[in-house]
Parts: C-alpha cells; sequence; structure tokens
C-alpha cells in the first residue's frame, strides 16, 4: 500500500528518538489547520498535539464576548499540563504567537523551543490591536458590529492568508474558517517576564508574499538578540501552501 502523500514528504527521524511538538493556530484558524504538518512530523517518530481555541473551529460553539486573550492563554497552558507534556516545541502561527508567548511565561520548564511562524509578538500590557494599522483596526471593529454582532469578526476569504483561490486547498480553508473572538484583540497580554522568558526562540517569516499586518512584529524581533531567525517561501498559512517543507523546517529545530 502506497503512503499518504504526508508520509511520503516527512522528515527523516532524528537521532535519540523523536520529539514533541504542539502546534497552535491563528485567528480564524483551529487545530484542523495542522493536519499535513502534524502527519508529516508524526511519520518521523515525533508526537504532536494540535489544541484549538476557545469559540473557533470545533469550539465554535463556545463563542463568547467574555473571551479574552487571557482565555487563549489559558487554553494552552490548561493542555500542556493535561496532556503532561515537556520538553515541548511550541509553535505558535499568527495569533497563536500571544499565547505561546504567555505559556512559556508561566510554564517555561516545560518549553523546549518557541517557534513564532510569521506570528505576533506582544510585550507585557499590549493587545493584538496595539500592533496593528489603524485602518485595519478600524475595520475589523466594524465587521465585528455589523456582522459578529459585537462579539466576533467574520473571517476573510483564503487568499488574505496566502491560500490563492485557485489553490487546491483553498475550498477546505473556506470550509473551515470561523469567526474570531472579538475580545481576544482587545485585551493585554501579561507577562512577567521578557517574551519568550529565556527560553530559545526561534522566528520563522514566510516571504512569499510577505504578510502585511506583521511587519511590525519582523522588525521587533530583527532589533533584538537572542533570536534566530528563518525564512520560508511561501503565504501566511504555510501550514496549507507548504505543509512538507515547513515539517521538515520543524524537525531540524532543537
Amino acid at each position: 500500500m502506497p503512503k499518504p502523500p504526508a508520509a511520503a514528504d516527512a522528515p527523516p527521524p532524528p537521532e535519540g528518538g523523536g520529539k514533541t511538538y504542539v502546534l497552535l493556530h491563528g485567528a480564524w484558524h483551529g487545530g484542523w489547520c495542522w493536519a499535513r504538518v502534524a502527519d508529516a512530523l508524526r511519520a518521523a517518530g515525533h508526537r504532536v498535539s494540535t489544541p484549538t481555541q476557545t469559540g473557533l473551529g470545533e469550539r465554535r460553539h463556545l463563542m463568547s464576548g467574555a473571551i479574552t486573550l487571557e482565555t487563549f492563554v489559558l487554553d494552552l497552558v490548561n493542555h500542556l499540563e493535561a496532556e503532561e507534556l515537556r520538553d515541548v516545541i511550541l509553535v505558535g502561527h499568527s495569533f497563536g504567537g500571544s499565547a505561546i508567548s504567555g505559556a512559556a511565561d508561566r510554564m517555561p520548564e516545560r518549553v523546549r523551543h518557541l517557534v513564532y511562524l510569521d506570528a505576533v509578538i506582544l510585550e507585557d500590557g499590549q493587545t493584538p490591536f496595539d500592533m496593528l494599522p489603524a485602518d485595519l483596526v478600524a475595520a475589523r471593529r466594524r465587521l465585528a458590529q455589523e456582522q459578529g454582532g459585537g462579539i466576533a469578526i467574520p473571517a476573510p476569504p483564503p487568499p488574505a492568508f496566502g491560500v490563492p483561490a485557485d489553490h487546491p486547498e483553498a475550498a477546505w480553508v473556506a470550509r473551515r474558517l470561523t469567526p474570531h473572538p472579538l475580545g481576544t484583540y482587545e485585551t493585554p497580554l501579561r507577562l512577567r517576564n521578557p517574551v519568550g522568558n529565556g527560553r530559545p526562540r526561534t522566528y520563522v517569516a514566510c516571504t512569499d508574499p510577505l504578510y502585511g499586518p506583521l511587519e511590525g512584529a519582523r522588525r521587533w524581533v530583527r532589533r533584538r538578540r537572542g533570536w534566530n531567525w528563518r525564512e520560508i517561501a511561501t503565504g501566511h498559512d504555510a501550514m496549507v501552501t507548504a505543509p512538507a517543507a515547513l515539517a521538515r523546517m520543524l524537525a531540524e529545530i532543537e
């Protein structure tokens, strides 16, 4: 029986056994978006989990005006605790960068390496809206009021995430995107330590095309010492448009 495509493209097994990955999605997405990357990493002998944050994906029935950025941090902290995960390579895509920073701040002993995949970077007291252009913030707030009952931002179409309309997975992505809790954009991340809390950290920039709203995060990382920098020549949703290449890159992370 032929191997599935993800397994065929899987990175080679690491010497000394597999690693543990937690892959956290971004806004409007869910754990579903990591399917091909997770399959590839598992085929190579790694342990992988792909939690979904409150109000999104298969948890969309929990959408509420009470969901804040702290909710997202606790989702991840509780996942690490409930699954008894340690020595974790914690990957946060886009909006997920805020929650992995929060988790590392609270339980650094469980984190082996932080990977910010084309991700938001927040310091203590900052909100995601603080880091976005004013016109984009206004547009998202307006959409939430007009189409999201004042509590949720409707999902943009796949091309907004670098998935072209004619891409083989575009319809799959479009079917699964769900509204995103507005409160997570308006509430601050609380950190007691610098971003990353001293753990090894890598920023992976998706460069083809660059995702405009994250220009501030890319500049912030470039100005600081102690960060590794990687690039992948694909759009913002690299786990959809370049899953094999992304899995190989993640497998190289130590």
